[in-house]
């Protein structure tokens, strides 16, 4: 795939999430898909920020979208390869401090197979 292929996803990514549309955003990943989130290893410490497939990443950005109905990601920077785009956005929940937060898409046959999210 070509950067600008990658980057269409990412852009996908955050349209689906901030719609709040998780079937829309489930989409954009293969069934056996990895998410690592270090809030994710803050509230299930059991699973080690780690959770496989869409089923599990569902349950995890359900209880995100119900715990923080205002949660929304502002876009700042995309970097993209051929397999690979390294997104920068600005987390904002209202009542909280804004959160930078870095994560990388993993992309292979135009789906995402793993995301890293990294932030203080």
């Amino acid at each position: 795939m070509q950067p600008r292929d990658i980057e269409h996803i990412a852009m996908k990514w955050f349209e689906a999430f901030n719609a709040k549309q998780l079937d829309r955003l489930l989409d954009l990943y293969t069934e056996d898909a990895e998410h690592f989130s270090p809030k994710l290893k803050i509230r299930q410490p059991e699973t080690g920020g780690i959770v496989k497939g869409r089923e599990a990443m569902h349950a995890w950005w359900q209880d995100a979208f119900d715990r923080l109905p205002t949660l929304y990601y502002k876009v700042t920077s995309l970097t993209a390869n051929d397999h690979r785009v390294f997104m920068e956005y600005t987390r904002t929940v209202q009542g909280e401090d804004d959160m930078l937060v870095a994560e990388v898409l993993e992309i292979k046959d135009g789906k995402i197979v793993a995301s890293r999210v990294y932030h203080g």
